[in-house]
């Protein structure tokens, strides 16, 4: 395992927490595959969903398009790495949903009896190499990220897209010196587009929803992290029945066709 970061990454976290307030069990169900959207007006209220910061995007646009089905209801959304978001909701955010970038992130929430029932495996995604345009430093493999005079930026082992770059290096036998190790993908991927660094492990998703500003190197390697998304309605919820309709539609036709064209897999 690597050593901590020596960089602002991981000094985040402190504020990301003290900010959490006042704003992944592995093995679960298999996505549904049919629309459960209520959206006759039975629902009302406002839910809080709390997300990976790798859904920012499309979790956005899904809550939109769940206030459009349900106009009674108002989704509130906040993204940051799941671990973060984990420890604020075990310290008693107030949230209804949340949808992890691993299971791992989960568990600990489930492990500690804040979730109702078996989260839902709702999509999948894959670890990428995001580079500046044009691919300065001519990165193409994973190994290249370990070469002298090359600036890589991962995630903090803590944070799914972290947990798994460690498996990737587990698995190549080559061992990372990053000059950054932050708490959230979003925050790899923006050293990236301002060339604070050569190169960083970010999802196949952000590359695609970079619009241009990185170009994106897949590797083969890449296969021994597939990082599974469950979702789930958590037990202090204030509105379960808007909570677990959200859980449903993320889950349903509607929620996997957006998850679809952002670039994420099938659970």
């Amino acid at each position: 395992m690597r050593p901590l970061a020596r960089t602002s990454g991981l000094l985040a976290v402190t504020a990301a927490l003290a900010l959490g307030l006042a704003a992944c069990s592995s093995g679960g169900t298999p996505a549904a595959t049919t629309s459960t959207t209520a959206g006759s007006g039975d629902l009302s209220g406002s839910i809080t969903v709390y997300g990976a910061a790798s859904l920012t995007a499309t979790f956005t646009q899904l809550a939109s398009d769940f206030e459009k089905a349900n106009p009674g209801v108002t989704v509130k959304t906040t993204f940051n790495g799941s671990s973060v978001l984990v420890t604020q909701i075990q310290s008693g955010a107030p949230a209804d949903v949340f949808a992890s970038a691993d299971t791992a992130n989960m568990a600990k929430l489930t492990d500690a009896d804040l979730v109702t029932g078996t989260p839902t495996d709702f999509a999948t995604n894959t670890i990428e190499i995001a580079v500046p345009t044009g691919n300065p430093k001519n990165i193409s493999t994973f190994t290249d990220l370990a070469k002298s005079g090359v600036k890589t930026v991962v995630c903090a082992s803590a944070v799914p897209c972290g947990a798994a770059t460690e498996k990737i290096e587990a698995a190549t036998g080559v061992t990372l010196k990053p000059v950054s190790e932050e708490t959230a993908v979003t925050g790899v991927l923006s050293k990236v587009e301002t060339g604070e660094a050569d190169a960083g492990l970010v999802y196949v998703t952000d590359v695609k929803g970079a619009d241009g500003k990185v170009d994106g190197v897949t590797f083969d390697d890449s296969k021994e992290a597939v990082n599974t998304y469950p979702i789930a309605t958590l037990k202090d919820s204030s509105n379960k029945a808007a909570a677990d309709a959200f859980v449903k539609y993320v889950a349903g036709a509607e929620g996997q066709k957006v998850l679809a064209a952002a670039g994420f897999g099938q659970p």
